[in-house]
């Protein structure tokens, strides 16, 4: 009998859900992946008006983003300037509309069970195709996915990655939530209990070919020495330098210094090049500003050393004439080897700020936000030495056609250089640095990773990730890194338009077999 109203008891049914999907997600190991949607969706499945399946929800979705991206407190606290209590206010408003495709997935199905009466296993298919489909789809700064976990907890799973990629990865372990959801509802049958056995095969399988895969991947042929370094510089003294107050010899002086201190600890061993992290360079680099004061420095320190550097740093794009957040690759005696590479991807509100140029007022009414350029995208490589290295900074990292386009270009390895210091150390430095690494497995190239506060490290083609840096401290490390000179291409690199393809065609058939079953009923009703 299906319930009119929610009742009380029947609210703990959202909220378990938000508890399984927040404590699987990265840091926590994903023990309720498979299973996390099963509450809601009872939910939903009880509902005969709307509004509840609407709340039902937002109310899943806001308790899974308060336990999952608390975080997102710290960096109001922090970016915004704002105190705790209205860093806090900051965060449970976007944990209501952070994550709003649970209830936009909901109130899509509900609609459609209501105007197409759809039986009941179509009704299934189409709750769990939809809810893939919105979170595949949906809208948000930082782009997530349920694929994520598998990789953060070491589970071979991940590997399949190179196949489907983590969106592909993680529209399977949504799509798992539904054969669990009729073990759930059968539990106290036979069928039940084989439809849960047959989960447990089906999962066992995939771990074990995901470690097949890891196990054919081509051995390396050509290895590299990179000394990454993580100066850990604070914001205040960052945006300081960035404002010209003074901060920015300071800041040289420190970064110079702790490189210096880890050149004497490896003196004599191999180093291919140095790394610093996004915007650790506090100064104009390009062609155009060779001649400027701390650009000379940097050059005379990497000539008297005999070191190759890549490092963030800002340049100046010379049409619009706005700064650049921008990666430079100097060689070892100190020449800037150009074109430099500056970031494509900005980040809303700490880049730029949207619609600011249709609607100017709203820099007026925003605190004093950058507006830096877009870079020309990942249309370039850094070719020095016989590397062939595909540059990328932050944020571009969790976009995965960003780095297939690198990795068509031939790059043997992916640059990363990053800020995380917005965002404390609980979460988010995980979060994104999983999410980083994640390109490398989907297109088994390493990925070197320097970071101003951490988490600075390497992760090699088969996935592994070397030697994680501490956080909040000045810190470096020196890596050896295995890589395939003229590495061939993943099948997700080769068909990655294949996982939405199937999954649009998918929705496509069953609501067709919607509206053909729904015309039959009619028709046998007029007979």
């Amino acid at each position: 009998m299906i319930n009119t109203s929610a009742g009380k008891t029947d609210w703990l049914l959202p909220v378990l859900s938000g508890f399984f999907i927040g404590t699987s997600y990265i840091p926590f190991p994903p023990w309720a992946s498979l299973f996390g949607f099963v509450p809601i969706w009872l939910f939903w499945q009880r509902q005969t008006q709307l509004k509840p399946v609407f709340w039902g929800g937002v109310l899943t979705a806001f308790v899974f983003t308060m336990i999952g991206f608390n975080w997102v407190t710290y960096t109001i606290h922090e970016f915004g300037h704002l105190n705790w209590f209205f860093s806090v206010i900051g965060m449970i408003v976007y944990a209501l509309i952070g994550h709003l495709f649970v209830a936009v997935a909901g109130v899509l199905w509900f609609l459609g069970r209501q105007k197409f009466a759809w039986q009941e296993p179509l009704s299934l298919w189409l709750m769990a195709l939809i809810t893939i489909m919105c979170e595949a789809n949906s809208v948000t700064v930082f782009d997530w996915n349920f694929g994520y976990p598998w990789y953060g907890a070491n589970i071979p799973v991940y590997h399949w990655a190179e196949v489907i990629g983590f969106s592909g990865l993680s529209a399977l372990t949504l799509l798992c939530n539904l054969p669990l959801y009729r073990a759930w509802q059968w539990r106290k049958e036979r069928k039940g209990k084989l439809i849960f056995g047959s989960v447990l095969i089906a999962f066992t399988a995939l771990n074990l070919g995901g470690l097949g895969l890891q196990a054919r991947l081509p051995k390396p042929d050509a290895s590299l020495n990179a000394l990454i370094i993580q100066a850990s510089i604070a914001n205040s003294e960052k945006m300081a330098a960035e404002l010209g107050e003074g901060y920015s010899h300071e800041i040289i002086r420190r970064i110079t210094a702790l490189t210096d201190k880890a050149l004497a600890e490896h003196k004599g061993k191999k180093i291919d090049f140095i790394m610093w992290p996004e915007t650790a360079f506090p100064a104009l680099l390009g062609e155009e500003f060779k001649e400027k004061e701390n650009a000379m420095l940097l050059s005379f320190y990497l000539h008297e050393r005999d070191r190759a550097l890549i490092t963030g740093a800002f340049g100046v794009d010379m049409e619009s004439r706005l700064i650049t957040n921008s990666l430079f690759l100097l060689d070892n005696q100190g020449k800037l080897a150009e074109p430099h590479y500056s970031k494509s991807i900005l980040l809303a509100f700490g880049e730029y700020i949207p619609f600011s140029d249709t609607f100017p007022i709203i820099k007026k009414i925003l605190p004093p936000i950058g507006q830096y350029a877009k870079g020309p995208g990942p249309t370039m490589l850094f070719e020095w030495n016989g590397f062939k290295m595909g540059p990328q900074i932050c944020y571009e990292s969790l976009f995965p056609k960003f780095s297939r386009d690198l990795a068509n270009l031939g790059a043997q390895f992916i640059v990363n250089a990053t800020n995380d210091s917005w965002y404390g150390t609980w979460q988010e430095p995980y979060q994104h640095m999983y999410m980083t690494l994640a390109r490398g497995v989907e297109f088994r190239r390493p990925v070197l990773r320097a970071t101003n506060t951490g988490i600075s490290t390497v992760s090699l083609a088969s996935g592994q990730v070397l030697e994680q840096s501490p956080m909040m401290q000045p810190w470096y490390g020196l890596y050896e890194v295995p890589y395939t000179t003229e590495p061939g291409s993943t099948f997700y690199q080769r068909w990655f338009y294949l996982v939405p393809g199937l999954l649009w065609s998918s929705l496509v058939l069953l609501l067709i077999m919607g509206i053909y079953q729904k015309r039959c009923i009619n028709r046998n009703d007029g007979d």
